[in-house]
Order: C-alpha cells, then structure tokens, then sequence
C-alpha cells in the first residue's frame, strides 16, 4: 500500500486537472485557477512522497506525465479556448477565420504533451530545464484568461497577444532553453539567487496585479532564464 501513496495523489492531480476543465468549458474561470493550483500542489508532494517512502518507480513517472498532460495542458487549453471564443472584435481581415481561430488554444496541449515525453527521455534535465516546464505554461495561462478575459471584448490587441503568446510560449516548452529549477537547494543566498529574485518578483507582482501577476511572474521567470543564458555567453 505504501508504495501506491504516491500514485494516488498523482490521481489527484489528474482529477484536479478534470474539474479544472469542466470549469473552463463553464466559463468559471476562477474556478480553473483553484483547480490547476490545486493540481501543481498534489504534483509536488506526489514526487515529495515517492523519494520520501522511497518508493519511486517508472510507473509513477508515466503516471505523473498523463496526469500534467491533463492538469497542465488541457485545462488551460481550454479555458483559452473559450476566452477565444469570447472575443467579439475581429479585425475585418481575420473574420473568415472567426471560427477556427479558437482551437488553436490546444497547440498548448500538443506541445505540453511533447514536452512531457521529451522530459521523460531526457537524462540532462534532472537539476534544471531545457525549455519551458509544462506547469510553469500551465500556471500561466490560467491566470492571464483570468485576468484578460473581460477585456477581450474591450481591446482587438489581445486577440493578436492570445495568439502570439500560444505560438512563442509553445515554442518555448519545446526549446532547448535552459531554464532553472525552482528548488530551493538551501537556506543561503548563493546559488538560489535566481529562484529568490522570482520569489520576490511574483509577490510584487501578485500584489500590485492579484491572480494576473502569477502570469506576469512567469514571464518574468522565462526573462531571468535567458537573461542569465545571455550572461553566461558573454563571459565564454
């Protein structure tokens, strides 16, 4: 029984994940935002048990990847969906496409599949990533449809910044960016001075923007990551 701990709560997640979707298709999209979290919170503690009880296994791996596929990919998919659904002001030269716009939210679910199956085959990424991680895109969108999705009918612009952050972010989960863990690996400041500065970051951001800053946060996540790739070439 012990070495199933883990697992349920891996199960967790993915029913998390489930609900989370019937709330985008509901158009609750507060309530996406509380399942999702809901979901990174059980995909933490499902690994945090497993190394605890000592009880990792190949399983568990699989699992826990079908379960972020759902929770992480296909719930915010598709509360994009719906918020692209939603808009209302289509410039003239994209109305023919009015209606197939909208599924191009789930690229987000194609690519944080690939990811994830690109993760798992991938023995360089066990202390940090190689491209963006599938819950960090996950956490995103979820908070950016909860924070724009009243102004979708406000402003064309976030029509084109919709679709310009499915495309680039995407991209990103796929790259071979190297992005830093957010473990914390002690209680000093050298060697955590990135995840420390994405700490801070994201509770101004939380603050001045509420759930939106999350969005904000993670791009800022994405920002240090390159910008500390960027440092790295320039002292070679």
């Amino acid at each position: 029984m012990k070495k199933q701990i883990p697992n349920i709560i891996t199960l967790l997640n993915l029913f998390s994940g489930c609900i989370a979707i019937v709330m985008a298709f509901n158009g609750n999209f507060l309530a996406v935002v509380i399942w999702v979290i809901v979901a990174a919170i059980f995909d933490f503690f499902d690994g945090f048990a497993a190394r605890a009880l000592g009880v990792s296994s190949k399983l568990g791996v699989e699992l826990d990847s079908l379960a972020d596929v759902v929770s992480f990919g296909v719930a915010p998919a598709a509360a994009v969906f719906v918020m692209l659904k939603q808009f209302t002001l289509y410039p003239d030269f994209l109305l023919p496409a009015k209606e197939i716009i909208p599924y191009s939210a789930f690229l987000i679910s194609v690519f944080s599949a690939y990811r994830l199956a690109k993760f798992n085959i991938d023995t360089r990424q066990t202390t940090s990533f190689l491209g963006l991680p599938t819950p960090a895109n996950g956490l995103f969108w979820i908070t950016y449809v909860y924070g724009t999705h009243l102004l979708s009918n406000i402003n064309e612009f976030y029509l084109y910044l919709t679709i310009g952050f499915i495309l680039i972010l995407s991209l990103l989960m796929v790259s071979e960016i190297p992005m830093f863990s957010l473990k914390i690996k002690n209680l000093k400041l050298k060697g955590n001075e990135k995840q420390l500065l994405l700490i801070v970051l994201m509770i101004v951001f939380v603050l001045l923007w509420k759930i939106i800053g999350i969005a904000w946060g993670i791009l800022g996540y994405i920002a240090i990551s390159i910008a500390t790739l960027k440092k790295k070439k320039s002292i070679r």
